[in-house]
């Protein structure tokens, strides 16, 4: 009970980061590229600060095992995921991510020969019939579904990361610490636009709902395994989309609460362990 309460947590501060990504660069109240590098250097301050003060010890230096992947799919992510919020819904656009996270995940849970039976992978095809249904109806721009696609595998591939990771706190902040030279190289190269309102969003997104919330990420994930983790995260776009319409006046039409059946029961198909036989 307590990981299905903490797994939660973390799907409410995944959408968050949708909304408040499509709150600041679908507004127009800073750029894609600099959204994304000061997320990542207040996620970067965050987890760092978390890390100083915590108390007990404990392994600093989390060391090189998942480094490279970590921090190369934390900067494809955070790009990726900030310049296709220039054009896409909050809902839409989690949708798009996490289900490339999906293939990601499973692709990876393969690759490790992790035991996937044929309950999880049947809801994890079901949750994706409705994720179809969700963004069939699209048309328009073809670039920012490339971009978010991008994203998907970035975040897959750091989730992928953190599974070996006996220390998540300090793996999470090191990710950060690392990846933000490269990101403040980017961005002197591609400064953009930003107003104050844009910069507390970014802040806000890396932070809390980013830094905090990828630590504890990487926490729950080896307990998850991960095709659990995969279709977990399923849920996310359908949070987004309700954020989106609370916030963004995004209204989720019909065709999205029919996809939202199929993508809960096909998340819950795979993710509640039948009872054993007294």
């Amino acid at each position: 009970m307590r990981l299905f309460g903490l797994t939660c947590l973390v799907m409410l501060a995944f959408a968050a980061n949708s909304v408040l990504n499509r709150m600041a660069v679908g507004t127009g109240l800073i750029a894609p590229v600099p959204f994304a590098v000061v997320r990542l250097a207040a996620g970067a301050l965050a987890l760092g600060g978390l890390l100083l003060m915590r108390r007990g010890g404990g392994r600093r230096w989390p060391g090189w095992r998942g480094r490279l992947p970590g921090v190369l799919g934390l900067l494809v992510y955070l790009f990726g995921f900030s310049a296709a919020y220039l054009n896409l819904d909050a809902g839409t656009g989690a949708l798009i991510l996490f289900g490339v996270v999906q293939v990601t995940m499973f692709a990876g849970a393969l690759w490790s020969r992790e035991a996937l039976p044929p309950r999880r992978i049947g809801g994890a095809a079901l949750a994706l019939v409705g994720l179809a249904l969700l963004v069939s109806p699209r048309g328009g721009a073809f670039w920012p579904e490339v971009w978010m696609a991008l994203a998907g595998m970035g975040w897959g591939i750091y989730s992928l990361a953190g599974r070996g990771q006996r220390d998540a706190l300090a793996a999470s902040a090191w990710n950060f610490g690392l990846a933000l030279p490269v990101g403040l190289v980017v961005l002197a190269r591609a400064p953009g636009h930003w107003s104050a309102e844009g910069l507390a969003l970014a802040a806000l997104s890396g932070a809390v709902t980013s830094g905090m919330g990828y630590a504890l990420w990487y926490a729950v994930v080896p307990r998850l395994g991960a095709g659990r983790a995969a279709t977990a995260q399923l849920t996310v776009p359908l949070i987004a989309a309700l954020g989106g319409f609370a916030l963004l006046a995004e209204l989720p039409g019909p065709g999205f609460w029919r996809a939202a059946v199929l993508v809960l029961g096909g998340v819950a198909l795979a993710s509640v362990a039948p009872r054993r036989a007294p």
